[in-house]
């Protein structure tokens, strides 16, 4: 099992082994997405797996994240998404992408989201923006500037709101030295 895949089954289940990949895969749409998904990405004879499954997976429908599109450890899609991203987009380690999420680009590269990053619902986030590390971005904000570090942003359009906590949202976070 791929580092990525373990990953994304701590960040969903809070563990990987054999047995919770298997009940993931079966019972989680999203999960079997993003396996193939990752998949896709390997240097291996997996990576043909990974193309077929691609090919007959019908999540496509509600979670559109080009294979070409840049992901790090520990992705988590609540709720099955529609999620909707720009395959220029790069997203850091242990992010979290909520229902309704949209992230694009009508001029060339979209956002480059950093770690341990939480997008609310319904949030929009457009263009070339850079959004740090440890980053919580409310339900329904429209993101058309640049998120510090550590920071909360909300609203329509986006402003930072405090410093105060951000990204704790992000359970079981995935440590590259697991």
């Amino acid at each position: 099992m791929s580092d990525y895949i373990k990953s994304d089954l701590i960040r969903y289940y809070g563990k990987y082994d054999a047995l919770t990949f298997f009940y993931a895969y079966i019972r989680n749409s999203t999960f079997r997405f993003q396996c193939a998904f990752r998949l896709c990405h390997a240097k291996s004879g997996a990576k043909i797996i990974g193309l077929f499954l691609w090919m007959i997976n019908k999540t496509k429908r509600t979670i559109q994240l080009p294979r070409q599109t840049q992901v790090g450890y520990g992705l988590y899609i609540g709720h099955g998404g529609p999620v909707v991203v720009n395959s220029s987009t790069i997203i850091g380690n242990n992010c979290n992408l909520s229902q309704f999420t949209t992230i694009g680009s009508n001029e060339g590269q979209a956002a480059i989201i950093g770690d341990n990053t939480y997008i609310g619902p319904n949030v929009c986030i457009v263009e070339n923006v850079k959004i740090g590390n440890n980053v919580t971005i409310g339900a329904g904000s429209v993101v058309t500037k640049d998120i510090p570090d550590n920071a909360t942003a909300v609203g329509n359009y986006a402003k930072v709101i405090n410093y105060d906590n951000p990204g704790r949202y992000i359970k079981n976070r995935w440590n590259i030295i697991n």
